[in-house]
């Protein structure tokens, strides 16, 4: 991308060494090679290069101190105000106001910050950012970062601010396909009502209207130990099983104007059969359409030149090998046996592949969906009576009246077109939206186990924005981290509304859930990376080229690591994620997540849950290897979880 010769670089480094001795040697070389990278024509000449970088190299340790609180000030600014215009511009998209327009699409795949890198390089603010802050690999993070203090490490993550040069056109083009993706999946909606088995039995309410896949995987979750809920489980499979190989008839999407078989698949209106055609592999062109864009950035991306190590090394902050290392010992290990046979016994009967969900080691399971729709609908008829009661529900997990109340005043509830998400803000002074789905009677459980999931999210966010010592550390070291605060709230949800049990059994029970819900997720993000993987090794591939290969791939992995529990072969489940299409190679976010919680809550067991959250998360955006040391003194593994799985065993014979 750069002009800029080595010779010229040489002479510019050695002059700036022999100007300012004192200088940090290695922060002068990466400074000027890195600035160097994304010089161009436009910037100038190759002298005044040289010369750009004498004149703003801040050489002396107060320069850049104030150097830095300019910049971070001014980003703070600049990037909060973008992402407020971001979030009003979506919100027909994401929330339940009426149907979606085209305008409302055109509005909302507009990226008001399309321009904004490139003009802060024409404008040189990035430049000076490049010289005076070094970008770090994420090795040498790991490897150095032991020895940087709080300010030392907020210049480090300045220098990762600018670590690719994208034209303006290649982003709005990425958040257009982003949005047509997201809008995809967030309209996706299977009515149940229809649905009819072989004998022409149906078995779902006629009003029942559910998302893919989170709707109906936790429908089927909903449906063990219920009047007629394996027939219920069979026909949601099937259903899932047409979504994935696209043999779905386009008619029944978001459609309840037709009766249809799955197992069949055969449509009927009015007593008779009809022909159809089948969705004509759109869920696979979102996705080829992701990664087409995706590698279009590329080219600007010199230090994480693809979109798999642009996702891993500098999002994750993980290496993809490790993650898949720790991930294949899991699934692998012969606990997934001991739990298999377990849920066998508990079921009475062989496992059926979406026993993959099976949901019957939660402590809800004792309470009845009914009942607990009902209370969750008295007590939250609108989502201003849960906005409302968020002080309270963050003193029952430990925070003290006024923290309570500081957090909530920073949160603002929305309904939620999709399944919901958390919003965090990006500057103070703005506040982070939890949207949550709310039906016209009220919320109900399902609503609010994703609300109170949401709601961690949010506290997250609000903390390592108001209370971390540097703008530029705010957040977390991933997504990852963030899934786990979400999943800390979540397993709490009960106990918030007053229903948690005494029975000590109950954390041996909560231990095996977990397990068996990474075990599920392990093998969903194992297929997404795979998919990626084969997606830059095939990049004109079609449509039908990558829904065979996906299919292919969640078949193999199945075999490899479900198989051998389950007893089935050949089970293309792993590929029904949304996910891989709204949000590629997110997945993994959700077990290393749930590995995050599990050694957190182990860690804080018997402490103030507030307490040491509040802890943990003011180390904001340092390494993962850090974050986990100084939150629970010891480094990400799976070994504590598989653990407590062989003592849950135990205990429970």
């Amino acid at each position: 991308m750069g002009i800029i010769q080595d010779t010229t670089i040489n002479e510019t480094i050695a002059l700036l060494k022999e100007k300012n001795p004192e200088a940090d040697t290695l922060r002068i070389v990466k400074g000027v090679k890195q600035a160097a990278a994304f010089w161009t024509q436009n910037e100038g000449s190759e002298k005044e290069f040289s010369e750009f970088c004498i004149n703003h190299f801040a050489a002396k340790k107060e320069e850049q101190k104030i150097l830095f609180g300019k910049l971070s000030g001014n980003l703070e600014i600049i990037y909060g105000h973008f992402h407020m215009m971001n979030r009003a511009l979506t919100e027909p998209l994401h929330l339940d106001t009426g149907p979606i327009t085209d305008l409302d699409v055109i509005f909302g795949s507009y990226s008001p910050s399309a321009h904004l890198s490139e003009d802060f390089f024409i404008n040189k603010v990035a430049f000076i950012t490049l010289l005076n802050f070094p970008y770090y690999t994420l090795q040498e993070k790991n490897e150095m970062g032991n020895n940087w203090d709080r300010l030392e490490w907020a210049y480090v993550r300045m220098g990762d601010v600018f670590t690719k040069r994208v034209p303006p056109s290649v982003l709005q083009k990425a958040s257009d396909v982003s949005t047509e993706a997201d809008n995809y999946i967030a309209e996706y909606n299977i009515m149940m009502g229809p649905l009819v088995d072989n004998e022409g039995n149906k078995y779902f309410p006629e009003d029942l209207k559910l998302i893919t896949h989170w709707g109906l995987r936790d429908e089927i979750k909903s449906n063990y130990n219920r009047e007629n809920g394996l027939k219920k489980q069979q026909m949601i499979y099937q259903v899932m099983k047409r979504i994935i190989d696209q043999s779905i008839p386009e008619k029944v999407i978001n459609n309840a104007e037709y009766l249809w078989n799955p197992f069949e698949n055969i449509l009927y209106k009015e007593g008779n059969e009809v022909p159809f055609q089948p969705e004509p592999d759109t869920r696979y062109a979102h996705l080829l359409n992701s990664f087409r864009s995706m590698k279009e950035i590329d080219p600007y991306s010199p230090f994480c030149p693809d979109f798999i190590s642009r996702k891993f090394d500098q999002e994750m902050q993980i290496p993809l090998e490790y993650v898949e290392e720790l991930f294949t010992s899991f699934i692998s290990s012969p606990q997934t046996h001991k739990v298999a046979e377990m849920i066998k016994t508990r079921l009475g009967r062989e496992l059926q592949p979406f026993d993959i969900w099976y949901d019957g080691f939660k402590p809800r399971s004792s309470f009845s969906p009914e009942m607990l729709d009902a209370l969750v609908n008295k007590k939250y008829p609108t989502k201003d009576a849960f906005e409302k009661d968020i002080p309270n529900i963050l003193v029952k997990l430990g925070f003290s009246s006024d923290k309570a109340a500081d957090i909530a005043s920073h949160i603002t509830v929305d309904p939620a077109r999709g399944a919901g998400h958390a919003w965090g803000a990006a500057m103070k002074g703005d506040k982070a939206h939890l949207r949550t789905r709310i039906g016209n009677n009220g919320m109900d459980y399902k609503g609010y186990n994703i609300a109170v999931h949401e709601l961690g999210h949010n506290v997250e966010q609000t903390i390592t924005l108001y209370d971390v010592d540097h703008y530029i550390l705010n957040g977390v070291p991933n997504t990852g981290f963030t899934e786990a605060v979400a999943f800390i709230f979540q397993m709490k949800d009960l106990e918030i509304l007053g229903l948690k049990s005494e029975d000590q059994a109950q954390k041996y029970w909560q231990d095996l859930d977990l397990f068996w819900g990474i075990y599920e997720i392990m093998g969903v993000s194992l297929v997404d990376m795979e998919v990626w993987k084969w997606l830059y090794q095939n990049p004109q591939a079609t449509p039908q080229q990558l829904k065979e290969k996906v299919i292919e791939i969640a078949i193999e992995t199945w075999n490899k690591y479900y198989a051998p529990v389950f007893g089935i072969s050949d089970q293309p489940l792993l590929a029904i994620y949304s996910h891989m299409i709204s949000n590629p190679l997110y997945l993994s976010a959700y077990p290393l997540g749930h590995l995050i919680e599990f050694q957190t809550e182990e860690f804080i067991n018997n402490k103030n849950t507030a307490t040491e959250l509040h802890r943990m998360l003011t180390a904001g955006n340092i390494t993962p290897q850090y974050w986990m040391k100084q939150a629970v003194n010891e480094e990400l593994s799976v070994e504590p979880m598989l653990k407590a799985v062989d003592k849950a065993i135990e205990e429970l014979k």
